[in-house]
């Protein structure tokens, strides 16, 4: 709900609670001025004749009478019950003529003996009556009841007329105050309207060099357009030094990947080359010499021992460049060349190669023949490198157990399955496994890694505009599934 028109709500409710208060009020006091005139008549007319029935009436067991003259009224209508002979009671002439009769309490016991007024309907006239109950001197019971009555059909009609004029005014008045008052609300808060027009713009444009252009006076939407347009123009300052930060902080880790590789390259080769003439020669001399001295073998065996970190520290650091060179090329917006590529052959190949990993876990390839003839548009270098990168994964997570890799196609969607029983993981370290440096078992320290090759993982994804999915349990292992869109089918051809 907008704030325009909870105002205008608003507004209408205390304007519709001050109507109805005020139109109550008007009503109930031309009400009480209406009848106020008629009460003072009928109980003065009441008392009279109260008098005169008591006063002039014969009165025996039996027998109460109306005075001759209260016959005569023709202004009020009179009714006299009898509870002491249970006849019809006696009305007046007008009652008579026009065949009315009051409605009164059967049972003497329950008339009040306090004089009131009440209204009445007789045959859809309205009356206003004044009741005055007959006591018996003698033991003060209640023996008749004297009922002085005034037609009220003008009144009642004076009220029913304004009550329709007040509702009708009040409902009136509040259609008119709800119109204008949510008319004025929009013309009050169209400022604020361009100003969230001009904001939307900016976020959409992602141009942080616009601003807000204000004409108005210089209000409360003036400051705010003013401090809006201020807090820009730090935003875009503090944008543009983060920008010009994170693209030398990407060149840099570019250039140095790519400085890095050569030397690390050379190293390699070189440790790679002593290995080959060093330790074999060293057996050699070992199975030649019978004995050696003491300090003769210490060195050998330190001699392997140096040769086999260098080179297994030179292969790790030669993963992590080739890894921040790709980080550094995706955020560098790197356009990745594609062709269509069959995926069958790639994973058979995948297989291959990975069964010569080194590995303590058994792998176990599934059935693949579920993408037989199926391709999809990408890179097959890169997306082989996909591949490898769960694999190897799932090899350094599972000390013991199987890792399986199977394919299903659902639709559109080519599905690759790698399935490890390794070590798993918390649901909740899921949605951070893919960010760059992260490591899941790090308070471990289980096994060894940069924690980059899954942010790898799914940048080569999102180049594919494809998906993964991830099912794990701690103790239980970990599957995850790559869903590649389809684009071409052999059987389609």
């Amino acid at each position: 709900m907008s704030i325009r028109l909870k105002l205008t709500l608003w507004y209408s409710g205390i304007l519709a609670f001050v109507l109805l208060v005020l139109s109550g009020a008007v009503y109930l006091f031309l009400s009480h001025n209406t009848y106020s005139d008629v009460e003072a008549k009928l109980k003065l007319q009441g008392g009279q004749l109260g008098q005169q029935i008591i006063e002039n009436s014969i009165y025996d067991p039996g027998e109460l009478r109306m005075a001759p003259s209260s016959y005569l009224q023709g202004e009020y209508f009179v009714q006299i019950v009898n509870y002491l002979n249970n006849r019809d009671p006696q009305r007046s002439a007008n009652l008579l003529q026009n065949n009315l009769k009051f409605s009164f309490e059967k049972d003497p016991s329950k008339v009040k003996k306090q004089n009131g007024f009440r209204k009445i309907s007789v045959e859809g006239n309205p009356f206003y009556v004044y009741e005055v109950a007959i006591v018996s001197s003698e033991n003060q019971q209640v023996v008749g009841l004297l009922q002085v009555g005034a037609f009220v059909g003008t009144q009642e009609n004076l009220l029913q007329q304004l009550r329709t004029i007040l509702i009708i005014s009040s409902l009136l008045g509040l259609i008119l105050a709800f119109t204008i008052g949510l008319i004025m609300a929009r013309q009050s808060l169209r400022p604020i309207e361009v100003v969230i027009q001009a904001a939307e713009q900016i976020d959409k444009g992602s141009d942080l060099s616009r601003r807000i252009v204000w004409n108005g006076p210089n209000d409360e939407l003036g400051r705010l357009t003013n401090t809006l347009n201020g807090m820009l123009g730090r935003m875009e300052l503090a944008y543009n030094e983060l920008d010009e930060l994170y693209d030398a902080q990407r060149r840099f880790v570019s250039d140095a990947s790519h400085e890095l590789r050569t030397p690390l390259t050379t190293i390699r080769g070189n440790i790679d080359l002593l290995e080959k003439m060093w330790i074999p020669a060293l057996e050699d001399g070992d199975s030649r010499a019978v004995q050696l001295s003491e300090q003769e073998a210490q060195r050998r065996e330190l001699s392997r021992e140096a040769m086999k970190d260098i080179a297994d520290e030179a292969r790790r650091m030669s993963r992590l460049v080739n890894d921040l060179l790709a980080l550094a090329r995706a955020d560098a917006g790197f356009i990745m060349e594609k062709s269509p590529v069959e995926l069958l052959p790639l994973l058979e190949d995948v297989v291959r190669r990975a069964g010569l990993l080194p590995r303590k876990a058994v792998w176990l390839p599934g059935d693949l023949t579920a993408l037989e003839g199926v391709g999809v548009i990408g890179n097959a270098d890169y997306l082989r490198q996909l591949m490898f990168i769960f694999i190897e994964n799932a090899f350094k997570y599972t000390p013991e157990g199987s890792v399986r890799m199977t394919a299903v196609l659902n639709g559109g969607q080519a599905g690759v399955k790698i399935q490890d029983t390794g070590l798993g993981m918390e649901e909740a370290q899921i949605p951070h496994i893919f960010e760059r440096f992260y490591r899941a078992d790090e308070s471990r320290g289980i096994t060894s890694g940069t924690g980059l090759g899954l942010s790898i993982a799914q940048w080569i994804i999102s180049e594919h505009d494809g998906t993964v999915e991830v099912h794990t349990s701690p103790g239980a292992g970990t599957t995850f599934t790559v869903w590649l869109p389809v684009a071409f089918s052999v059987s389609d051809n």
